[in-house]
């Protein structure tokens, strides 16, 4: 058994018994983080998501069971093992009620621990390839966003793991390329999905008014505040609070920020009164935080505490074909709203449009197909109802666009889950050059399993 690609964490406040398991695990390959407490445990989940946990169903801080039942509310689908004495059976059906994958009886046996450790990690990470597999064979990402370009499915795969668990992310990409949006899919396929999800754009708001935005203010608290008011945070209580540009947050703020999220409170300006949230938080930012930590622009620590996921979102001129499909949606869609009946794009229209670098990335696309569908005679796009800039982009001979008509292309016949997956798996071997490693790191899938498939797809 290969675990390599899979994480472990252990939780036991047996030391020789933890040092036992996590050597059988490093030898297997995996990657084993441990855990003596329960309030260890909750933290490293904190920062970072395993595939599967051994939880002892004793602590010295609290019972296991009550472990396995708030690790089941936030993080919904990580398989949990565990961990008793014979003596601890009762303990062990209640845990399984509770919804523990499986038990194991100490002492521990190798095979035995071994094999239900790796049915715990194909399961979760079946789950996770069954969902992005279920999305590429209808043709869809996560709705409202489209692309079908290696790097977004790369994106969508991430989505998957981090969407339905409740932790915090940052989102990294350049202006224009979506990031509320993906902030938004986050939180709809969240448990959050019933509650508000708040936006605050921080690079909208001046400096002085930053801290009231975020945390409300009480009546008499600065020249103008005539009454009380609720915050982002209030607002966001249960649900999402999104911070699009949070780089640009003023350093002060930034230390009160970081509080509110390690206190999960905060006081109003001009308040006295604690006030307890419950939110997840999402950030975005198309600055490099990194840089701004080493140049003393953004505090390490509150960087870290935003990190703990990062999604990249590619730009636009990197998605290749996705450039195609979005303008032939954006034309579609603006034609409806504007109600201007059916609108088609000429074929030097769409060469334009494929030579241009799209810095503004879909935002500056969206805007330049608005344009070009109020001004279109006759219903039919011409290069000169394009903006200038683009009018004027010079086109390679070998440019030529991957549709000419402003209708999507008739989607190709679906696939089964299986076709796709062997699909997949074949691309990645002819990409890596056979490299099972990186096919393994690409498909987030175990070694095993990808030489199971490789044998039932005849594809050695």
């Amino acid at each position: 058994m290969d675990g390599s690609t899979a994480q472990i964490l252990v939780v036991d406040d047996d030391t020789s018994q933890l040092r036992l398991i996590r050597h059988w695990l490093v030898y297997a390959k995996y990657e084993v983080r441990t855990a003596e407490t329960a309030d260890g445990a909750e933290g490293m989940l904190s920062s970072s998501l395993p595939d599967a946990i051994l939880l002892d169903v004793h602590l010295p801080d609290g019972s296991g069971v009550d472990l396995l039942q708030r690790v089941q509310e936030k993080h919904p689908g990580i398989p949990v093992i565990m961990l008793t004495a014979e003596s601890g059976v009762a303990v062990v059906v209640q845990a399984m009620q509770a919804g523990a994958w499986d038990y194991l009886t100490k002492p521990v046996d190798r095979q035995r621990l071994l094999t239900v450790i790796r049915n715990a990690v194909e399961k979760s990470q079946m789950q996770l390839r069954l969902l992005h597999l279920e999305r590429e064979a209808s043709g869809r990402g996560y709705p409202g966003i489209i692309g079908n370009s290696l790097s977004m499915q790369r994106m969508f795969r991430q989505m998957d793991r981090i969407a339905p668990r409740d932790i915090t992310a940052l989102i990294r990409g350049e202006s224009g390329t979506g990031k509320e949006l993906i902030a938004h899919a986050l939180h709809d396929a969240s448990r959050r999905r019933t509650q508000p999800f708040i936006a605050l754009n921080c690079a909208a708001i001046p400096e002085t008014l930053q801290e009231s935005e975020l945390f409300g203010h009480e009546k008499g608290a600065f020249t103008g505040a005539q009454s009380r008011r609720a915050g982002r945070f209030e607002q966001a209580h249960g649900g999402t609070l999104f911070l699009d540009e949070v780089g640009e947050l003023s350093l002060s703020l930034q230390a009160k920020l970081l509080r509110a999220l390690q206190e999960h409170s905060f006081y109003r300006v001009g308040g006295s009164a604690q006030i307890d949230v419950d939110v997840r938080i999402i950030a975005a930012t198309h600055r490099d935080l990194n840089a701004m930590v080493r140049e003393g622009e953004f505090r390490e620590d509150l960087y870290y505490r935003l990190a703990v996921f990062e999604l990249s979102v590619p730009p636009l001129h990197q998605r290749g074909n996705d450039l195609m499909q979005l303008t032939h949606h954006f034309i579609n869609q603006l034609a409806a709203h504007h109600q201007i009946g059916t609108v088609t794009i000429t074929d030097e229209a769409l060469a334009r449009i494929s030579a241009y670098g799209w810095p503004g990335n879909v935002r500056e696309l969206r805007n330049a197909i608005e344009r070009a569908v109020v001004l279109a005679d006759n219903g039919k796009i011409q290069v000169e109802d394009l903006p200038e800039r683009i009018q004027d982009i010079t086109v390679p001979t070998s440019v030529t666009p991957t549709t000419t008509p402003a209708e999507p292309a008739p989607p190709p016949a679906k696939e089964t889950l299986s076709e796709m997956e062997r699909r997949r798996i074949l691309e990645a071997m002819q990409e890596t050059g056979g490299n099972v490693s990186e096919v393994v790191r690409r498909l987030g899938i175990p070694r095993s399993t990808l030489y199971r498939r490789l044998r039932e797809y005849g594809l050695r």
